[in-house]
Order: C-alpha cells, then sequence, then structure tokens
C-alpha cells in the first residue's frame, strides 16, 4: 500500500522537477495540480456553504416558529435543506481533503529516493554504504535520513554515477536549492544560536525562518477572506470561525517549523491558490445565486397572486366577498358623498316636474338650433334641411323667446 500511494503522490513532483529542474518550482506546480483536482469539490462546498448562509433568514423564523420544540424544528430544518438540495456537511467534509494530501506531500518529501525516485531498500542501503552517510542517526535525523542521501549525491553525481550507476534511469541528480535555501532543512526558530558574523550562514537562516511565518500570516490571510466573502450569521459558526482563524495559523507555524521547508513553500502556495479560489468562486456563486433568489421570489409572487385570485373567486362564488380593508377612510367617505349628492339632484329634479305638472306647463320641445343650454345658439331660422327641402322654417324655431316657460 505504502509502495501504491508513493507512486500516485512521488510521480507528479517527479515530473514537474524533471520538466523545471527546480525543486521550489516543482512543489508550486504540485500545488497547482492538487488544487486544479479538487476544485470541483472545493467549488461544490463553497457554493453550499453560501446557500446555506442566504438561508439563515429563513432558519430564525423557523427558530421562532417551533420555539421549544426542537424536534420539530430540526425536523423543519431538515425538509428546508432537502427542498433546497442543500447538505450541510458537505462543506466541512472537503474542507478536510488537502490535510491527508499534505501528509502524503510531507511522505514524498522526506522520503526522495523511494517515492519520487522509486528506489528499493537495496538501491537505498548500497547508496548509503558508499557515500558512507549515518541514515541510522536518531531522532528527527532519521526521519530525514533520504533527504541527506539525496543531498550527498547531487554533490557526489558524477561519482555516484561512475561507480553505482544510475539503477536503470531511476537516479535523479535532486538539487533542494531554491533562491538560495536549501529546501530540505529544516527551519529553526532558535536565531540565538546562529553565527550572526557569517552572512553565509545566518542569511539561509533567517530565509528558513521567514518560511513558517508567512505560512502562517498567509493561511491567517486565507481565512479572514474566506469568511468575509461568506460571512456567518449563527453565532456558533461565527465563534468557531474566530477560534479557527487564530489556531490554523499556530498550527502552520508549529508543522513548517517541524518539517522540511519544501512543505511550507507548498503551504504557502496552496493558501494564494485558495486566496485566488475564493475570490473568483465568491464571484460567480454571488451572481448566480442571485439569479436564482430572483427566480425564485417571481415564482413565489406569481403562486401568491395566483392564491390570491382564486380565493377571492371562490370567495364570490360563495357570497363572502368583503370590502377591501386596505381602502382609506377618506376614498370611502368621498364615495358616499358622491352617491348622497346623486340622490338630492335626483329629487329635486323630480320636484322640478312635479311643480310644472300641477301649473300646467309643457316644455317646448329641444329647438334644432339648441347647442348645450342655449337655446339659439345656431340662429332662430335654423333649418337642418334648409339645402335638402324647400319648405318653411320649422315653427318651433321661430317661436319667440318669450314663450320658454321658466321658473322665477
Amino acid at each position: 500500500m505504502s509502495a501504491i500511494l508513493n507512486t500516485i503522490f512521488g510521480w507528479p513532483l517527479k515530473q514537474f522537477y524533471l520538466l523545471t529542474h527546480s525543486y521550489g518550482i516543482a512543489v508550486m506546480l504540485y500545488a497547482v495540480l492538487v488544487n486544479l483536482i479538487l476544485l470541483p469539490f472545493m467549488a461544490k462546498s463553497k457554493k453550499s456553504m453560501m446557500r446555506t448562509t442566504r438561508l439563515a433568514p429563513r432558519l430564525k423564523a423557523l427558530e421562532k416558529r417551533y420555539n421549544g420544540n426542537q424536534q420539530q424544528y430540526q425536523q423543519a430544518v431538515a425538509k428546508l435543506y432537502k427542498e433546497e438540495k442543500i447538505n450541510p456537511m458537505s462543506g466541512c467534509l472537503w474542507m478536510l481533503i488537502p490535510y491527508p494530501i499534505l501528509i502524503a506531500l510531507y511522505n514524498v518529501i522526506r522520503k526522495p529516493l523511494t517515492a519520487m525516485m522509486m528506489l528499493s531498500e537495496e538501491n537505498v542501503t548500497a547508496l548509503t554504504d558508499f557515500l558512507g552517510y549515518e541514515a541510522a542517526a536518531s531522532g528527527r535525523a532519521s526521519a530525514y535520513a533520504q533527504i541527506g542521501l539525496a543531498d550527498a549525491i547531487h554533490n557526489s553525481w558524477d561519482k555516484v554515477v561512475a561507480a553505482l550507476g544510475d539503477f536503470g534511469g531511476k537516479l535523479i541528480n535532486l538539487d533542494y536549492s531554491f533562491l538560495g535555501l536549501n529546501l530540505g532543512e529544516q527551519p529553526t526558530f532558535r536565531l540565538w544560536s546562529v553565527d550572526w558574523s557569517n552572512s553565509a550562514i545566518w542569511l539561509p537562516a533567517l530565509g528558513l525562518f521567514m518560511i513558517p511565518v508567512i505560512s502562517a500570516l498567509m493561511s491567517w490571510l486565507s481565512m479572514v477572506i474566506s469568511t468575509k466573502t461568506t460571512p456567518q450569521t449563527d453565532e456558533t459558526t461565527q465563534r468557531t470561525n474566530k477560534s479557527m482563524m487564530y489556531v490554523m495559523p499556530l498550527i502552520s507555524l508549529w508543522i513548517c517549523f517541524s518539517m522540511p521547508a519544501a512543505l511550507g513553500v507548498y503551504w504557502i502556495f496552496n493558501s494564494v491558490l485558495g486566496i485566488a479560489r475564493d475570490y473568483s468562486l465568491t464571484k460567480l456563486y454571488t451572481k448566480q445565486l442571485n439569479l436564482e433568489d430572483a427566480v425564485r421570489a417571481e415564482h413565489n409572487r406569481e403562486e401568491e397572486l395566483a392564491r390570491q385570485k382564486e380565493e377571492t373567486e371562490r370567495k364570490k362564488a360563495e357570497g363572502l366577498s368583503e370590502k377591501n380593508p386596505n381602502t382609506s377612510k377618506k376614498k370611502i367617505q368621498a364615495n358616499l358623498k358622491q352617491q348622497d349628492d346623486e340622490r338630492k339632484a335626483a329629487a329635486e329634479r323630480a320636484e322640478r316636474a312635479a311643480k310644472r305638472e300641477r301649473l300646467g306647463i309643457k316644455e317646448n320641445e329641444k329647438p334644432a338650433s339648441q347647442v348645450g343650454s342655449r337655446r339659439y345658439a345656431r340662429g332662430r331660422a335654423y333649418d337642418p334641411n334648409r339645402f335638402g327641402a324647400d319648405h318653411a322654417p320649422k315653427a318651433e324655431t321661430s317661436a319667440p323667446a318669450a314663450d320658454e316657460t321658466g321658473e322665477n
């Protein structure tokens, strides 16, 4: 099983090194490959987290509705998650995947001969005997014995190949140097023990010291950006995120001081890629989720209007229609006043007609010359048929104005 894992995780690092001839760049490309492989899963996790965050107001409403009944509340939350197709655990699960990969990469870095070069234990023993390297050293040195062997092979490459060959093309002239640092070495925080009189000693030591520090800062910055782009409204989650914001950088600091510097370079570059990924996915999914919310809101509005219309029709059919409670008091009063004025005007007209009838007064017919209330607007002798018939003007048009019956 160990050999299979070494092949899976060691082969890409070997190919990147053969391509670039730089161990530091090979580690960075390894981080790019890992992020590309995990991108679909991390994207799914990010979208799930963002959708869960948007459900916070609805979750609070459910909490108020089922206050005191935890079982019903949990059932309602589960139903809501099912309707929205959200798995609340998916965000946490996918976030844990990089850590097993980090452990596997650590094994590849500390065992370059068996993990990258695929050498057998007999080959490693032969190299150890030839170079005289103390592979049986105790403590931490024993964990990184193959790194020391790889360094010794690099420094005596021609001698090793001439004496032992390249083991069927498997042996690699592995150079750990990157930007003046040996990425196979382990950073130390004991800077007070460094010889500060010799720049060839203290400068690389300071550079290695900065790798864990930068790694911790990048880990902190990555978590800050992730928290800001996916804010949590739940107080428990907020407290957890705040704690992790300080715990994770400290863990990063400890790990990078305890392991070869190459792992710290991987951690730094992985954090940079994580920040870029988080920003891009947040921008992408914010647009998508805004569109989904708009479509959902429009759909809910149409359903509500249809429901209200159906309810109104039902009430009309059953004779249960009610006045709109939203009608203002002023509008109601204005409508009542208008109806009252119309009744009064109708009563006055009826009274005048009855009075004329009692007095025997008959209304003159409306002459053809009348426009509105002006009886002779077109002239007393106006005849609409004067061009089409040869007869005298109508008698009604020649009636004197004094004959009009009025109410004085």
